[in-house]
């Protein structure tokens, strides 16, 4: 199948998603995940609608976002490490991946340097998967209590990456687990910005996230085709 015709796909089985779970489909936000894409083929996914693109490194954001239109949107949604920072801050829109205060320091850092403020979500592992990034489920409130003194930074949501399975289902619990953390924050107004954002779900479970609450999609394979 064409990118476009798998972006359409994807788009329908999102809005389907929501309709079951009784959600408006403009509450969610599809991001094309392009990493190892060539931008040949991201300006067919952007010509098929997509807006928002997902890179997991620093150098492909830089090397795409000057060859693509005005109009589309990057996101870091990979692990990022403090020297890069400065690389990346300016042409990510959304850094996803935010996993310690070290991290955010830093992008407090470059971002007070360029007088802006970088929206960012904290990367939670909610399996305790050994070989994930992210913040266990007890050190989310923690971590925020201190990031939302810094002034250049704004925690606009969660992130997590769940587990590989078979079954979409078997990630449930996860979504609901963080889902959860995620009103109880917004409650608690402990966040420095609006907690409006929950990047959950990619290409094997990205159904399921959306009728637990995600805001956010990351569907990459769905799109672009197995890499």
């Amino acid at each position: 199948m064409s990118i476009a015709m798998n972006y359409a796909e994807v788009k329908s089985r999102m809005e389907a998603a929501c309709v079951r779970a009784g959600r408006d489909p403009k509450e969610v936000t599809l991001i094309a995940v392009s990493k190892t894409k060539p931008v040949s083929m991201l300006m067919e996914a952007y010509e098929a609608g997509a807006r928002t693109f997902g890179e997991n490194k620093v150098q492909e954001i830089t090397e795409k976002f000057p060859q693509m239109p005005e109009d589309a949107k990057f996101h870091m949604i990979g692990h990022l490490q403090t020297n890069k920072v400065g690389q990346v801050i300016e042409k990510a829109v959304l850094i996803h991946s935010v996993d310690s205060v070290h991290l955010a320091e830093k992008i407090e850092k470059e971002a007070a340097k360029r007088n802006m403020v970088k929206e960012i979500l904290l990367e939670v592992n909610v399996a305790e998967e050994d070989s994930k990034f992210g913040l266990k489920m007890e050190e989310v409130i923690p971590t925020l209590e201190i990031i939302r003194n810094f002034p250049h930074v704004c925690v606009k949501g969660l992130m997590t990456i769940a587990p590989f399975v078979e079954d979409a289902e078997e990630n449930r619990k996860y979504f609901k687990e963080l889902y959860q953390l995620y009103v109880d924050i917004k409650t608690k107004n402990i966040d420095n910005g609006t907690m409006s954002v929950l990047s959950m779900g990619m290409t094997g479970d990205y159904e399921v996230a959306v009728e637990e609450g995600a805001t956010m999609i990351r569907v990459g394979t769905g799109i672009f085709g197995s890499r």
